[in-house]
């Protein structure tokens, strides 16, 4: 039964990829000449997940998850993007500052201790200012062997709108003071602060060193950017909805469904992933999920995600292994 079901499905793929090929062919407009194009963004080709090359994880995991602490730094002395809307605009900001810095003096500790006790490692997305902030919690992730994620050096400034030249200086500055943190080994990673990009974003972090960007959220899996240097910038899954700023914050969900909302997504992974290996990200900002009421919630999930890491099913790992298995796995590069 199970073969015929592969049949049929392969049969549908093919019959869709026909239409979708006669569907999207060039139409002519009243003069002969094929109807414009709308403006793309040029970095990779529509690919739909049903019909790709095939990716494996080590051990034949199904599903490579990643846990994601946002450790960040806002700044005193100017009005920060407000998540408290009540003191939007304030300078100084001490409801919103003082709030995101529990995280950093509290709830990332306690994260880290979670994330000990059950032997998960994480990929750290850090502001480089946290390197004089708070420089000792930056030192426990690298003493845990974290991977670092660069983050811009600070949350209250957006990278989108930044010269090319500051935009250049700005990656270049973050990766040598990240490097610095983490006794000379340089970060890969990269995830604009507030996902704010120029047009340009991709081939500069392409040009100064960066391996891999989490700015898109378009897929289930890796794939490689293009660039215009032509040095592929490879993009790993960063989630947008199993992200606990835009679903406890924006929408207001409780934690307990938040935590239910990522075991739901954990199950229907480890199912879609017997035929595609995929990729799952649970981003978490300390301020939010280190409060104690959250982090009971957090436990019996990442409790949930042990389990099924020690039973084979899932390949808990971080970003840049991610990547690094996807540039051997697939070295031809932008799909």
């Amino acid at each position: 039964m199970a073969r015929k079901s592969r049949r049929t499905t392969s049969a549908v793929r093919s019959a869709v990829r026909t239409r979708v090929r006669q569907a999207t062919a060039p139409k002519k407009a009243s003069g002969g000449a094929p109807s414009p194009v709308p403006q793309a963004h040029g970095r990779f080709d529509y690919s739909p997940i049903v019909d790709r090359p095939p990716l494996r994880w080590p051990n034949g995991a199904r599903v490579a998850l990643w846990v994601i602490p946002n450790i960040e730094h806002f700044l005193f002395d100017r009005p920060s993007t407000s998540i408290s809307g009540a003191t939007t605009g304030l300078r100084p900001d001490v409801l919103n500052y003082s709030w995101r810095d529990y995280g950093n003096r509290v709830g990332a500790w306690r994260c880290l201790e979670l994330f000990d006790q059950l032997g998960l490692p994480a990929a750290a997305i850090v502001n480089t200012a946290l390197a004089e902030h708070a420089p000792e919690l930056v030192a426990a992730c690298v003493a845990r062997g974290d991977e670092l994620v660069g983050h811009g050096h600070s949350n209250a400034e957006r990278q989108g709108g930044m010269a090319e030249a500051d935009e250049r200086a700005l990656l270049l500055f973050c990766r040598q003071r990240l490097a610095a943190a983490a006794g000379g080994h340089a970060p890969e990673g990269w995830l604009s602060p507030w996902i704010s990009e120029s047009r340009l974003t991709p081939d500069l972090l392409a040009e100064t060193g960066w391996r891999y960007t989490l700015d898109w959220c378009h897929d289930d899996q890796p794939l490689a950017l293009r660039t215009r240097s032509g040095q592929p910038l490879w993009s790993v899954p960063y989630p947008q909805e199993l992200n606990d700023i835009p679903m406890i914050v924006a929408r207001k969900l409780d934690m307990k469904d938040f935590a239910q909302m990522i075991v739901d997504n954990l199950e229907e992974m480890l199912e879609q992933a017997r035929s595609a290996p995929l990729v799952m990200g649970i981003a978490l900002h300390p301020y939010i999920v280190g409060q104690p009421y959250r982090l009971r919630h957090l436990r019996r999930v990442l409790e949930r995600v042990a389990a099924a890491r020690d039973r084979g099913a899932l390949w808990v790992t971080t970003p840049g292994a991610v990547c690094a298995h996807a540039e051997r796995m697939l070295p031809e590069g932008a799909r």
